[in-house]
């Protein structure tokens, strides 16, 4: 009995053995299985072929097709450990092999591997096979990732373009990221000096309409927006007039970013030579972000705020940032040497604030002690000034100077007629904005007390002033305001330092001179900068304009 029972489990084990062991119609079953799309049917006749030590050099085929099948089934795990004991063995089907394992890693989440082993395939075919893998599966992965990879990376053609499809698809860009962009089109740190055509291409984009006034004929001839379109029109019929080959398209922004970033994609935005406005931060953030990715210069045509641009490549401020006014005016008081207590009194707006801190640290540094510091409105401007002093009759004051941060009328009324009642000097730093305003008769002050900060500031008694309102009020019949005048004059600045004989690179072109004369203006300093550093400081003298020596 004892025989019997160990001679039976051996034969079964024998006939079990033998049963087990696949045939080549097997083989061919999984085959079929697979080209009729049957992934799961063909997942474990494959898996019986897979032993090299049994199957030899069919297991690396078996292993091939049930990495196939696998993949078909959506079990990239599973395929992963069919195919990575095949990828390394020299036999027909290596190169395909490592691509399809390559996919099979992408799949399973595994980008580092996958890319790693598309660097080891040397077929050209399949190299171009392994790169559109590439694209498909990392182009939506973040851009942190793809961006640390990048150099390790950047010879798949794949990983490029997947990585300028997601940086191309947000609307901001960090410099990390504007950088990475500039490598991937070849251009970093080169030169943007190329020229299209003779054509000066100007786009101009800014916000025309909004929610509450949908149609462009009901603009009033005195809104700002109008009156800088105007200047800007006006500069290009003159540069016309004197045979420059320059062409403006216009653009509404309707202050609506949905639609603006929809506007972007026109392809005459993307072949502009420079880009004007457009003014609104949300919207110039976005026309920014385009900008720097297109390497096209964009120019905020009215704002101070703009610290953020001297990082960038291609953004640039047409006035003084407000670091570049904090500059001149500490610069401007040093020089003048006035005495050494300043009060500082500045509005709630979001430059005046900005601005009023940067003097608050400034003017320490240099030297200066800050008697007074407020924020102040139409209804404390008088109290502020006669709290330092400042008041009719024999007084004394508590201060040296003071510095007026605002373009606010309201404010600037009540400090006006303050001034005008006393009998005394004490010099007053004002926006050049002042300058504007209807009821200051400054000649008519018995101390000029007051100075002008300069923010791209008009020569108003220039030749080129005069020809200017001379000719506007022609066309026109009435004479331009001031922000006619600076779009004007933007556009006198745009053909000075981009044209067919000095070329189209902007950066390169500001940076020639420390000073450029303007033609309206008092002039700028753009070298090594993204605003307008040129920030004097100016006086009334004999009811004509001049800069302080």
């Amino acid at each position: 009995m004892k025989k019997f029972l160990l001679v039976i489990p051996v034969f079964f084990i024998l006939s079990l053995a033998f049963a087990q062991i696949p045939t080549p119609d097997a083989y061919r079953k999984a085959q079929s299985e697979l080209a009729a799309k049957n992934y799961w049917e063909a997942i474990p006749l494959f898996k019986q072929f897979t032993d090299p030590k049994e199957y030899g050099n069919l297991a690396n085929y078996a292993a091939f097709h049930l990495g196939e099948a696998a993949l078909g089934a959506n079990q990239p795990a599973q395929a992963v450990a069919a195919l990575e004991p095949v990828v390394s063995g020299n036999w027909a089907k290596s190169e395909e092999a490592k691509y399809l394992l390559s996919v099979a890693y992408f799949k399973n989440q595994q980008n580092i591997e996958a890319l790693q082993l598309i660097k080891k395939i040397k077929d050209d075919q399949i190299v171009k096979m392994a790169e559109n893998a590439t694209f498909e599966n990392l182009k939506q992965v973040s851009a942190s990732f793809m961006i640390a990879h990048l150099s390790e990376f950047k010879e798949n053609k794949g990983y490029g373009e997947a990585l300028k499809r997601v940086l191309e698809s947000q609307s901001i860009l960090s410099a990390t990221e504007r950088n990475a962009y500039y490598e991937l089109q070849g251009k970093a740190n080169e030169s943007t000096n190329v020229v299209k055509d003779q054509v000066l291409d100007i786009v101009v984009i800014l916000p025309f309409t909004n929610s509450s006034r949908t149609n462009l004929s009901s603009i009033p001839q005195n809104d700002f927006v109008f009156e800088l379109y105007q200047g800007l029109e006006y500069g290009v019929e003159q540069l016309k007039l004197k045979g420059t080959q320059v062409n403006m398209l216009t653009f509404d922004s309707k202050r609506d970013v949905a639609h603006l970033q929809n506007l972007l994609a026109d392809p005459a935005i993307a072949s502009a030579d420079i880009i004007i406005g457009p003014i609104y931060q949300e919207e110039a953030d976005l026309v920014s972000s385009f900008a720097e990715t297109s390497r096209i210069p964009f120019v905020h045509p009215l704002s101070n705020l703009g610290e953020r641009f001297e990082e960038l490549n291609f953004s640039y401020l047409f006035r003084p940032s407000v670091s570049s006014i904090a500059d001149g005016i500490v610069e401007g008081l040093r020089k003048q040497n006035w005495g050494k207590r300043v009060a500082v009194g500045y509005s709630g707006s979001s430059r005046d604030e900005m601005l009023a801190k940067m003097l608050q640290n400034q003017l320490g540094r240099a030297g200066f002690q800050l008697v007074k510091f407020e924020q102040i409105n139409s209804r404390n401007t008088s109290d502020f000034l006669q709290s330092l002093g400042i008041r009719g009759g024999q007084s004394t004051m508590s201060v040296d100077q003071v510095i007026l941060l605002s373009d606010d009328p309201s404010i600037a009324q009540p400090a006006f007629s303050l001034m005008e009642s006393i009998t005394a000097s004490i010099p007053t730093l004002v926006m050049d904005s002042w300058l504007g305003f209807n009821f200051a008769n400054y000649e008519m002050l018995e101390f000029p007390n007051f100075y002008f900060i300069g923010n791209n500031t008009l020569n108003f008694y220039s030749e080129p002033m005069q020809q200017f309102r001379n000719k506007f009020y022609n066309k026109y019949l009435n004479f331009p305001s001031m922000n006619t005048a600076i779009g004007a004059e933007l556009i006198n600045w745009v053909s000075s330092n981009l044209s067919d004989s000095k070329g189209f690179d902007l950066r390169r072109n500001l940076d020639q001179n420390a000073f450029q004369a303007g033609r309206l203006t008092w002039g700028y300093n753009f070298q090594g900068s993204h605003n307008n550093q040129y920030v004097p400081l100016f006086k009334l003298e004999a009811g004509e304009l001049k800069p302080l020596d």
